[in-house]
Parts: structure tokens; sequence; C-alpha cells
């Protein structure tokens, strides 16, 4: 991979493009004979893939809004950086495809002579019903390609020269995207993987569910500029310092999404309430309570008492390590959400996951590479752009 410094520009993006879309491609065929082995443990690893990729994309739309919002001057030199991992999210919808496809194998509120035998699910059948399912997907993508795409137009058009009218542009977006994207990713979470149990609910699910999308786009950004860094590329523009305030960002969303875990469990644990109690209950059994304890040390205890340190923050080799176990924690979460509807008894590791990760990551990957190095790595004509280069955090 090589780059022009003076223009910002990748000259030669190198193979990993290609690379990433034979992963892609190998994980896709290997997807559909896991199709032809196991239907429904396809469709449960399809969903868990695909949620983890799609809320990395959702992590980028977040950032990027709240860059904006916020007038920050430390992110513009990583702006780029997460307008190109959400730039992914209108191609993500092709991988929601499997997911419709497979909805008789992954919920069972969409099976008439079930719905019929249940009370519950009876009531709720007005919302949870194949066709608004499908709608409701349908306006969620819609929302996140419309704001997607307006940021990166106006970015784009920044990047011809200092056009200062196009600030506020950015911001007339950002806000009420921001009001959008808090609905369309709680109501997305709510149906994709709350809904495997209709019988459970949580008025906090989908906050939860931000809140780790949030931690784990923060490491992928550290993972991708350190990996940038150690190629010589963007090395004197994203310093020691922007590294720092990422780790005090992944930081506090780190407490955020331990807030909203443990919230969400005391107040159900208090309630006491049978239909409630019963998704803790189904994850406490078996291996499934190793991996909950797992979670709890791994994606909380540990790093919180490692990262609450300033040093630890400064240290781009143990930044690097936490980013990486946060984006694999990430991945044990939602498998830890999803999969015990599947196997209730215990954790029971597939090929066909590694498979489905495999396919849709790799089309991730490829596209997020492609989008990120057509274009200058940093937004060229941003204002703050030196500012933000120089910055150091006092």
């Amino acid at each position: 991979m090589k780059w022009d410094s003076a223009t910002f520009r990748v000259t030669d993006p190198g193979r990993y493009h290609k690379t990433a879309m034979i992963v892609g491609a190998i994980g896709l065929a290997a997807s559909v004979a896991g199709y032809f082995v196991d239907s429904r443990q396809l469709y449960f690893s399809w969903l868990t893939a695909y949620a983890y990729w799609l809320t990395l994309a959702l992590g980028g739309l977040f950032f990027t809004m709240l860059h904006h919002l916020t007038g920050s001057t430390w992110s513009v030199v990583l702006r780029r950086l997460s307008e190109s991992v959400m730039a992914v999210l209108p191609f993500m919808f092709i991988a929601f495809l499997p997911i419709i496809a497979g909805l008789p194998d992954l919920y069972s509120w969409s099976h008439a002579d079930i719905v019929a035998h249940d009370e519950l699910l009876q009531g709720k059948a007005a919302f949870l019903n194949t066709p608004f399912f499908i709608i409701r997907g349908i306006i969620y993508f819609g929302v996140w390609t419309l704001l997607s795409y307006l940021l990166r137009k106006v970015s784009f058009l920044q990047d011809r020269g200092d056009t200062p009218e196009l600030k506020p542009k950015f911001n007339r977006i950002s806000a009420p995207g921001m009001i959008a994207f808090a609905v369309t990713v709680s109501f997305a979470s709510f149906d994709w993987m709350m809904s495997l149990d209709a019988h459970w609910y949580s008025t906090i699910f989908g906050v939860y569910i931000f809140s780790g999308a949030t931690v784990a786009v923060l490491a992928f950004m550290i993972l991708v500029a350190l990996y940038l860094r150690r190629r010589g590329i963007l090395s004197e523009v994203i310093s020691v310092e922007h590294y720092f305030d990422l780790g005090k960002l992944l930081f506090a969303f780190l407490i955020f999404w331990g807030y909203m875990a443990f919230s969400q469990y005391l107040l159900i644990w208090y309630g006491n309430i049978p239909e409630e109690t019963v998704w803790y209950l189904d994850r406490w059994q078996g291996s499934w309570k190793g991996t909950s304890l797992f979670l709890i040390f791994g994606h909380f205890i540990i790093p919180f008492f490692i990262l609450i340190t300033r040093g630890a923050k400064r240290n781009l080799t143990m930044l690097k390590i936490f980013a990486l176990g946060m984006l694999i924690m990430h991945y044990v979460d939602l498998h830890w959400i999803i999969m015990p509807t599947l196997h209730p008894h215990g954790i029971q590791p597939s090929w066909i996951d590694a498979a489905a990760m495999m396919a849709v990551g790799g089309a991730f990957l490829a596209r997020f590479w492609h989008i990120f190095t057509v274009k200058p790595l940093v937004p060229i004509s941003d204002p703050r752009l030196k500012q933000s280069i120089d910055f150091i955090d006092h």
C-alpha cells in the first residue's frame, strides 16, 4: 500500500480489497454448503454475523454525526475513516435478504399455527408479522442510507475547497439524523434480536445494542489507524494524542455498555416477572453460564481496570490489544444474545458460524477498503484540519 503525503491520496491500495473479496467468496460458498447441512444453524449464524458487521457500520454513522454536532477539532483527521465505515450501510441490505428468507427458522412469531395457540403472541401480532417486519427493515435501511449519503455528499463537496457554508449543512443533517438514528437502531434491535424470544422484552435493549456498537466501531477505528501507522501512512497526522482521545471514548462507552447491561439485568431481577427472568435463566444454564461470566469479565471488568489508567490509553500496543479484545467480545456478546434461542442448553460452536462471519465480514471489509482508499484519507479542505493534526490533549 502506498500513498501521497501531499494530497493524502492512496496511490496503490494494495491487494487488501482482493483478499477480502476472496475471503468473502469462500465464506459465502461455505455458507451455501452449511445451508444444506443445517439450514437453521446457518440462519442463526448469519444473523449473528450480520448483526456484528451491521453494528460496526451503524457505529460509524453515530461517530460521524457526533463529530459534527459537537464541533470537535481533534476528530477531524478521523472523520473520513468513520465516514467510510458508515458508507457500507447501503450494501448491508443485501446481507439482510437471507434473514428475510430465514424468518420461519428464526422467529416463532412468523408461524400462524404457533401464534394461534399463544395468547401473548396474538397480542403482539399487529407488530410482529412478516409483511410489517420486512417493511420496517426497508425503512431502517432507507433512513441509514439517506443519512450516510447526505453526510458523505457534503463531505466530498467540502474537499473541493474551503466552503464555510457547508458546516451548517453537516449540522442540519446530523441533528434530526441523530434522533432518527436512535429510533431506527432501537426498533431494529427489537425486531432482529429481541423478537427471537417474542415473550421477552426490555425497554433498554436498543440502548444496550447501541452501546456495544459504539465500543466496537471505536475499537475498529483504532485498529485501522494503527494498521496504517505501521505502514507509515498518516503516522504524522494521527498522533498519540488522537489515539489517547479514542482510548478515552472507548473507555467511556465501555462503562456505558456495562451500565446498560447491569441496569437491564438489575431491573429484571428486581421485578422477578417470569416472562422477563426466563431470558437470563436461559443464559445461566450449561456452558452459557461460563459464557455469561466470560462476557462480564472480558467485556467490562478486566478492560475497565486496565483502561482506567492514563498510561494504557497512551500506549499504542496496549490500546491495540484491548481494541482487538473489544471486537472479539462484541461478537461474544451478540452470540450470547442470539444463539441461546437455537441452543438453549449450552454453547455449540459450529463451522457455519465461521463461514457466515467470513461471508459477511469479507464483503464488508472489501467495500470499506474500496470506499476508504478512493478518496483522500482526511477531509483535505476542512478549515480545522491543521488544528486537528497539531492537536495536543492537555
